[in-house]
């Protein structure tokens, strides 16, 4: 079976200091927020928002300030310029070798598949005029730290409050040594996280209020692009808690080993509080498609591809360019997610009807059936293709009266500048297309692996992935998705409990074919 490996050219992130979002359309900004002077997590799902870390008092309750159910600043500081955050976790350590709980302990060291990890991780980065390195104190992050570093000059910053979530008794303990000696406590860990409480503390709320603090010192830094090193969980608190998700996103959005993930802060015109968007979440140094999901194996997966460049949409501003065919560019970045999708069995292919995303779609299916073929007397195997008009948005786009041209050099605007009867449109009709993903998903459920790919447009892309993390569409400005990008949504509890998010805007693949997330820009022009 076909293995994508990564090499050299993973995807440039910070060629200079300045970062230009004119190509990046499929990103816009967090609804309007209210300046507030207390720390929120905010949570779609729940409406729930903490002012701040629970404590256990003396009565032994959590200790839960008053909740709010409003929008409002989740107390982040505003930042004065454009920042790009980019986030890695650790390499492999001895202890995530053994299947132990690390938490905060220190006694684990990389191993030399971590080493090598690493070293990926710092070709992958090779190229970025980072200004800073925020690192975890603890020995794997550290080291991870070091090598990708490497030959810069800048001191590594170390930040305690970086640190691997604490878990007290647990850490050191073989997984099934947790369960044997602790019994509901652990299984609580296991499927009630949140809420887990133990020696008196509830861990994964600590995390949040920490990883918040963390947000503070690193967005008043000075610097314009910073590299994080630290570790799964405050890896996964810190991208929920820039986006305003809570505590019950925790396990949700998943950080590898040498993961990295992107967060770009960009100042409104206007002032107030910043957009933020997540450029992409784990991209990994080996293929996004291995691995569990938060250490439950999953054999369900919706995966979503973003259709190659069309014809009129060289520099990807076209808002309806997938109702052309595709250019070479296009036809090449569908072959390279064709290629990616070896490493699984594909099911069914669902796209819309527009040209680009018809072609990626049979692109991907020919591959797939070509498989198994190596022999003279093989049988290609079957792989079902569907058109869904429910993925058909480039009609509701074109719909707009506003000049988006003017919007396009401020920042990456996905559905920024449209009207709200047409993102309200959009996000109904991506309701209607993620269940109809979720139905196929159920067929067959017998089946030992079920993997469905739907090929679209980016802006409905975004907005399914709004409806698999049980959000609303004012969040659909939250996150970005490239031509020819692979996200991996997985379903450890089958197709009818909560979606993990893999990887989003996964394009590692596309080599020197994709498009830069940066490029250098001449002294008189502005973002």
């Amino acid at each position: 079976m076909f293995s994508t490996a990564l090499t050299a050219h993973f995807f440039p992130l910070h060629k200079t200091h300045k970062f230009h979002h004119h190509r990046h359309r499929w990103c816009c900004r967090r609804p309007d927020e209210k300046p507030f002077r207390i720390d929120v997590v905010k949570s779609s799902s729940s409406l729930q928002e903490i002012k701040e870390s629970p404590s256990v008092s003396s009565d032994g309750s959590d200790g839960r300030n008053e909740l709010l159910t409003s929008w409002e600043s989740i107390g982040l500081p505003p930042v004065k310029a454009a920042k790009r955050v980019v986030l890695v976790r650790h390499g492999q350590s001895t202890w995530n070798a053994e299947g132990r709980i690390q938490g905060s302990s220190d006694f684990s060291v990389l191993t030399q598949k971590g080493e090598s990890q690493a070293e990926t991780s710092r070709q992958m980065l090779l190229d970025d005029s980072f200004d800073v390195c925020f690192s975890s104190p603890l020995i794997r992050s550290k080291r991870t730290a070091e090598i990708i570093w490497g030959s810069r000059r800048e001191e590594i910053i170390t930040d305690s409050n970086l640190r691997e979530i604490d878990l007290y008794s647990f850490q050191g303990l073989l997984k099934n040594e947790g369960k044997a000696k602790y019994g509901a406590a652990f299984r609580q860990w296991q499927i009630d996280a949140p809420n887990f409480n133990i020696d008196g503390h509830y861990p994964v709320r600590e995390l949040w209020s920490r990883a918040r603090s963390c947000w503070t010192k690193i967005l008043t830094h000075e610097s314009s692009s910073i590299l994080v090193v630290a570790h799964n969980a405050v890896n996964q608190a810190l991208v929920a808690t820039s986006i305003g998700l809570g505590t019950e996103y925790f396990r949700i959005l998943l950080q590898s080993n040498c993961g990295v993930s992107v967060l770009d802060f960009t100042p409104r015109p206007e002032g107030g509080s910043q957009d933020i968007c997540l450029n992409r979440l784990n991209q990994t140094p080996s293929s996004p498609l291995a691995g569990s999901s938060g250490g439950r194996k999953s054999s369900m997966r919706i995966i979503l591809v973003v259709h190659g460049f069309a014809q009129n949409d060289v520099e990807g501003n076209n808002s309806s360019s997938g109702d052309s065919p595709m250019n070479m560019l296009g036809t090449i970045q569908a072959q390279k997610a064709a290629e990616l999708l070896l490493d699984v069995k594909v099911s069914t292919i669902i796209s819309s009807s527009a040209k680009a995303s018809v072609e990626t779609a049979n692109t991907i299916s020919r591959v797939q059936e070509a498989a198994d073929c190596l022999g003279a007397d093989c049988v290609p195997r079957y792989v079902e293709l569907k058109q869904v008009p429910d993925l058909d948005v480039e009609n509701i786009l074109k719909q707009t009266k506003n000049d988006l041209t003017r919007f396009q050099p401020l920042q990456s605007s996905g559905l920024k500048g449209y009207e709200d009867e047409i993102t309200t449109t959009l996000w109904d009709q991506s309701g209607s297309a993620w269940k109809c993903l979720l139905d196929e998903l159920s067929k067959g459920s017998s089946e030992p692996e079920k993997v469905i790919v739907a090929v679209g447009h980016p802006a409905l892309h975004i907005a399914m992935m709004g409806h698999c993390l049980n959000l609303t569409k004012d969040w659909v400005g939250s996150f970005h998705l490239d031509a020819g990008s692979i996200s991996v949504l997985e379903f450890p509890d089958g197709p009818t409990g909560r979606g993990v998010i893999r990887c989003i805007n996964y394009t590692a693949h596309l080599g020197r074919w994709s498009i830069p997330i940066t490029r250098s820009i001449g002294d008189d022009e502005e973002f």
